[in-house]
């Protein structure tokens, strides 16, 4: 290996304006971030083209890569052709659901399942809910389907059986027998992907994941070619939704894995600054092109879901740092609705052409836009290198034609009217993910990241009664830098579907241990340093008839054995922490058991962020601008954020620039830039003096 390769690790996180990059040197202890377009004919373009900025590939040890690829591509429902092959009876398990509807409050909308109904086959099998097996899977049954499949132009396949989770014989089985005339690696069974009970999520999950293989497969193989070109041998690691990395052999077979790969790490990243400065409680806000990512983090640790929605009908049942996401990015459009009210969003305009201000082509109002009329975007400086100058008369014209026109207002009011919308909507997404939970907003503060959310954290205090917001150090470049942070980490799930008081503690212990091993291999194969290697147990549980069930880790040493006193008392804490009481006289279910093995990277050290030296406010202002609030433009001074020394105070209101972002400071608020470079923001009676 070269010596000199080893300084450099690099994060970098793939959206779909642009591309973020967050190199760390190792060696000479300093940091380097970029923002590059996007090139989303071919993602690995934009993704070298950032990383030359700032080194030479044969330099590099290590690659954290956060993709968006499987994300648009479950979004955008633009998936590899793909087949299922079933149980006979069970070929519209897609289809059916959970009996959910598209429109909850009404009898309309339409839902197509990703794979049409000819490409969902059966064949005679039969596994019972105790693993009996009742009907031995026929392999040439299994062969005819898969050429079945083959001749309607499918790419990837799953296998997924009735209650192949208490037994996946039959499913290995029939996966032996459709190798033999499959042409590709794109094929997996329901056991391996997860062996839980619940048959639609089961479904839905390894169907996902095989309508992904080809995608991201073939994209990381572009990838690692193009990085093989340039001298790069080191190793590349893809960010997981659940806020870890895996290796790219791992990424190709479970793409699943990756569907909010890219949010997930400014999450990660978002925590890890959260602690260090002091901040447990915050809610991130990330604000790219398209969305508003929310995600609620509480002792300074992200909150991970067991299962997400990524749209209607498409359900990921694998550990997800748990978000919320609505559409009012920056090139969320603005436009009156059938009832003559200004709705923005969820409608896009994206990256391309994205906002008029771009002049490429859309000519309908965005959020962007409307920050370029206001004057808190500066128009000659646009961030990311993707244009020379912004086009704030076609933005004017284009809000006073769509929206100024049709409410009776100027065009400076409609666009306040664009910004109060969509500061409205992003306040709505915080209080779902803190009111509504039961947690009390004032506890927390906003973390801010993307490329726009900056812009919008002062509203946001005063919407929802925030304790303040934390500016990182660079917000646009956040999840790049979460890339470098986060951990490696494997989950593992068994379903186990019996009552506490009817379970072995030493077959518990045993199914533990297994999991582990499987995780603890999978790091030692990763071949990276790690600090520790830490393993989490956990089981789902609920009483006795109940259908939801309730996460309880277990803090079990290695080897320990689960007693059911410590069960049914970590139990009881979680149910209480929950819903306020336990249910006395009631028998406890053990439905599933949990394994994560994590490999704990060397931390990031924040420090590295922090101002070197650095400037008065006053040797910091780099003139002002003509800035929309309150009914007219204001002369508003302008600071360059990254010359501001630690402990600079600035008062609102104010314009902070930087090349990843740009920050607001609302009239009555004051930031002050603490020990680690982040710009904290409070109402100014809260402010240092």
């Amino acid at each position: 290996m070269n010596a000199s390769r080893t300084r450099y690790v690099v994060g970098v996180d793939v959206g779909g304006t642009f591309t973020d990059v967050f190199l760390l040197d190792e060696a000479a202890g300093r940091v380097a971030v970029t923002k590059v377009p996007s090139t989303l004919d071919d993602q690995s373009r934009g993704f070298l083209e950032g990383i030359a900025r700032h080194a030479a590939l044969p330099e590099v040890a290590t690659i954290i890569h956060g993709t968006t690829t499987g994300t648009n591509a479950l979004l955008e429902r633009k998936v590899a052709r793909t087949g299922i092959i079933t149980t006979r009876g069970f070929r519209d398990v897609l289809e059916m659901r959970r009996r959910d509807r598209p429109t909850t409050w009404g009898l309309w909308g339409r839902f197509e399942p990703v794979v049409p109904r000819d490409l969902r086959l059966e064949v005679d099998e039969r596994t019972l809910a105790d693993g009996t097996i009742r009907q031995p899977v026929d392999p040439e049954q299994v062969k005819a389907a898969a050429e079945a499949l083959l001749a309607k132009g499918a790419e990837a396949v799953a296998i997924c059986f009735i209650n192949a989770h208490a037994n996946p014989h039959n499913e290995r089985v029939a996966l032996d027998a459709l190798r033999e005339v499959w042409p590709n690696d794109f094929s997996e069974i329901s056991s391996n992907i997860l062996p839980e009970i619940r048959e639609f999520e089961r479904t839905s999950t390894t169907t996902l994941n095989a309508c992904l293989q080809p995608l991201v497969g073939r994209y990381l193989h572009r990838l690692e070619d193009s990085l093989a070109r340039q001298g790069f041998d080191g190793q590349v690691l893809i960010v997981q939704s659940n806020g870890g990395v895996m290796t790219v052999e791992t990424a190709r077979r479970l793409p699943v894995r990756t569907a909010l790969s890219g949010p997930a790490a400014g999450v990660i990243a978002s925590a890890h600054i959260a602690r260090e400065a002091g901040f447990p409680d915050v809610i991130t806000c990330d604000m790219g092109g398209t969305s508003f990512d929310v995600s609620l983090v509480t002792g300074g640790e992200s909150t991970l879901a067991a299962q997400t929605e990524m749209a209607f009908g498409m359900t990921v049942r694998t550990p997800m740092i748990e978000m919320t996401t609505i559409g009012a990015g920056g090139g969320s459009i603005a436009q009156i609705d059938r009832g003559g009210l200004l709705q923005v969003g969820p409608d896009s305009a994206g990256s391309d052409p994205g906002p008029v201000c771009y002049g490429l082509g859309n000519t309908r109002p965005t959020v962007t836009d409307a920050n370029v009329v206001l004057g808190r975007i500066n128009a000659a400086r646009p961030i990311g290198g993707k244009l020379d100058r912004l086009d704030v008369e076609a933005a004017r014209a284009a809000i006073a034609e769509h929206v100024g026109r049709p409410l009776g207002l100027s065009d400076m009011e409609a666009a306040e009217a664009i910004i109060r919308v969509a500061n409205s909507r992003m306040a709505g997404a915080i209080r779902l993910v803190s009111i509504e939970r039961g947690h009390d907003p004032k506890r927390f503060s906003a973390m801010p990241f993307g490329g726009g959310a900056a812009l919008h954290a002062g509203a946001l205090i005063r919407e929802v009664g925030l304790h303040g917001a934390v500016v990182p150090r660079y917000p646009g470049v956040n999840s790049a830098l979460g890339c470098v942070i986060a951990d490696m980490r494997h989950d593992f799930v068994q379903t186990v579907n019996r009552l506490l008081d009817d379970l072995s503690p030493a077959d518990l212990r045993e199914r533990f241990a297994e999991l582990a091993a499987k995780g603890h291999d999978l790091l030692d194969r990763a071949g990276l340093r790690f600090e520790r290697a830490d393993t989490l147990h956990e089981l789902d549980m609920s009483y006795l008839g109940q259908t939801h069930t309730v996460a309880v880790p277990l803090p079990l040493e290695r080897g320990q054995m689960p007693t059911p006193d410590m069960i049914r008392e970590a139990f009881e804490r979680r149910y209480r922490a929950s819903f306020g009481q336990p249910l006395e006289g009631i028998a406890m279910r053990v439905l599933n058991m949990r394994v994560s093995a994590i490999g704990r990277r060397p931390r990031f050290d924040l420090s590295l962020l922090a101002p070197d030296g650095g400037v008065e406010p006053a040797a910091a202002r780099t003139g002002t601008r003509q800035v929309w609030f309150d009914g007219a433009f204001h002369d508003t001074p302008v600071f360059d954020r990254l010359a501001l020394r630690v402990g600079a105070v600035i008062a609102g209101p104010a314009i902070l620039e930087q090349p990843d972002t740009t920050i607001w400071i609302e009239p009555g608020q004051s930031g002050e830039v603490d020990r680690l470079g982040n710009l904290v923001i409070t109402e100014a009676k809260d402010s240092p003096a």
